[in-house]
C-alpha cells in the first residue's frame, strides 16, 4: 500500500518519506493526524480511509469506509475526532472516529447543497459547518440540530472557503476570480466586501487570524496576499508558478507561505521581508514613453500618418508602453515577480543586481497536487491529487525546524 522512501532529510529540499497508493480514483483531500503517524484521505472512488503507519514503516488502512457518492472534500477536528465529508451529490456526512482510529460511526447527514460540495469548515465554537458548492452557494448548518441556518448565492461556482472562528466572517472564492467576505449570523448574513485582483478562478484560500492576512491562489498561476487587518487595501502579488495554484498555507512562526500547483510545483515564499505592491496598470491611447499611438487611436494615427502599435504594460511602473520601449525582461522579486516579466527600458536600468535576488525557493512534488496539509510541529507535509497517489514529505530543511506554534489550523 505504501513505500518508505527516506527516514531522514538529507538536503535543503522537501524529502519524500512515504508514498501511499491504493486508491482507484483521484484523491481530493488528505490530512495528517496530529500526534499520530496517520493520514486521512477522501477520494472520487467514494472511500474514506484512515492510514496508520505500521512497524514496517508502511502505511496501511485501519479504516476503509465507502459512501454513496464521490468524496470531494473534508474537514477534520482532531480534539473531538469529528470528521465531515463533502460529497459530489451535495450532501455532507459527519462521522465520529474512535480513539484507536480503527472504527468510524455515522453521526448525521446534512443536505447542504444541490450540487458538488467544493470546500467546508467545521467550527466547534459555534457548532456550525460552513460549506461552499457548485450550486453557486455558501451555506451554514447547525451541527446540533442538523438544520440549515442560512445560504447565500453567487453568480458563479463557489470554489473554496476560509472561516474566521472569532468574528464569524467567511471568505468565499469563486470561479469568476472574486473573493466575497460575508458576516454570518444565525438565520441572516451581510456582505462586507468583494476582493478583486485575480484574472482566473480561485483555487485555494488561507486565512491567518493572528496577522489578519488572507492568501489566495488561482488559475492565473498567481498568489495574492490581502492585508485585511491593515484596512488600507494593501495587496501583494506573488508570481512563481507555471500552472493553476491549488493549495496555499501560511506559517506564522517562520513567516513563510507555501503554495502548490497543478503541475506539482511547490513554492516556499519568504514573507519576512519588505515587499512592494505591484502598480495598477495605467490606461493610455499612446505609448507613455515614445508617444506613438496605439492601434485604436485612429485620430493620432491619421494625423501622424503612422500605423498604430500594440499596447503593453511595464510590470514595475505600470505605464502603458509599446514593444520597442519595453524590449527588456527581468525578475523583480520585491514585487513578487520571481520569473522574468516585461519592463520598460527605463525601469530595467533602475533594477540593481541585488534586486533580482530570489525571495522564494522552488521544488518539485513530481505529481499533480490538488490538496496539501502541513503539521509544522513535526515538519511534515502531505500532498495528493488526480494521480491517485498520496505523498508524505519532510519539510524541516525547507521551512525550519521549530514550527510548533507557527500554524493556524483550518
Amino acid at each position: 500500500m505504501a513505500a518508505e522512501i527516506h527516514s531522514r532529510p538529507q538536503t535543503s529540499r522537501p524529502v519524500l518519506l512515504n508514498k501511499i497508493e491504493g486508491h482507484s480514483d483521484a484523491v481530493n483531500a488528505a490530512v495528517l493526524i496530529p500526534k499520530e503517524d496517520g493520514v486521512i484521505t477522501v477520494s472520487e472512488d467514494r472511500t474514506i480511509r484512515v492510514w496508520l503507519k505500521r512497524d514496517s514503516g508502511q502505511y496501511w488502512p485501519s479504516i476503509y469506509h465507502t459512501v454513496s457518492s464521490p468524496c470531494s472534500c473534508m474537514s477534520y477536528h482532531h480534539d473531538s475526532r469529528r470528521i465531515f465529508i463533502g460529497q459530489d451529490n451535495g450532501a455532507i456526512v459527519e462521522f465520529l472516529i474512535s480513539e484507536d482510529f480503527n472504527k468510524m460511526n455515522h453521526v448525521k447527514t446534512y443536505p447542504a447543497h444541490q450540487n458538488r460540495v467544493s470546500d467546508m469548515v467545521f467550527s466547534l465554537e459555534s457548532e456550525w459547518v460552513v460549506s461552499t458548492g457548485q450550486d453557486k452557494s455558501v451555506s451554514w448548518m447547525c451541527t446540533q440540530s442538523g438544520c440549515m441556518l442560512g445560504r447565500h448565492y453567487f453568480t458563479s461556482w463557489a470554489s473554496c472557503l476560509q472561516y474566521d472562528q472569532e468574528t464569524q466572517h467567511a471568505f468565499v472564492g469563486d470561479y469568476s476570480g472574486q473573493i466575497t467576505l460575508l458576516k454570518l449570523e444565525r438565520q441572516t448574513y451581510s456582505i462586507i466586501t468583494t476582493l478583486k485582483g485575480h484574472e482566473g478562478s480561485i483555487g485555494a484560500l488561507w486565512w491567518d487570524p493572528v496577522q489578519r492576512l488572507l492568501f489566495s491562489g488561482a488559475s492565473d498561476h498567481s498568489v495574492i496576499m490581502w492585508d485585511i487587518g491593515g484596512r488600507k487595501g494593501r495587496t501583494l502579488l506573488l508570481q512563481g508558478h507555471h500552472e493553476r495554484v491549488q493549495a496555499v498555507c501560511y506559517l506564522q512562526l517562520t513567516r513563510q507561505l507555501l503554495s502548490c500547483s497543478l503541475d506539482g510545483g511547490i513554492t516556499v515564499w519568504n514573507m519576512d521581508t519588505q515587499r512592494e505592491e505591484a502598480p495598477q496598470w495605467l490606461d493610455s491611447d499612446s505609448c507613455q514613453k515614445c508617444e506613438q499611438p496605439f492601434f485604436w487611436n485612429i485620430k493620432q494615427m491619421w494625423d501622424s500618418k503612422t500605423i498604430g502599435l500594440r499596447q503593453h504594460h511595464c510590470r514595475k511602473c505600470g505605464q502603458a508602453v509599446c514593444a520597442k520601449c519595453s524590449s527588456k525582461r527581468s525578475t523583480f522579486p520585491l514585487m513578487g515577480f520571481e520569473f522574468q516579466v516585461r519592463v520598460c527600458d527605463s525601469c530595467f536600468d533602475t533594477i540593481k543586481e541585488e534586486d533580482r535576488t530570489a525571495l522564494a525557493t522552488f521544488h518539485e512534488g513530481k505529481h499533480n497536487i490538488a490538496h496539501m496539509d502541513i503539521d509544522p510541529s513535526r515538519g511534515l507535509m502531505v500532498t495528493c491529487g488526480s494521480d491517485r497517489i498520496v505523498k508524505i514529505w519532510d519539510m524541516t530543511q525547507v521551512v525550519g525546524c521549530s514550527l510548533a506554534t507557527g500554524f493556524s489550523p483550518r
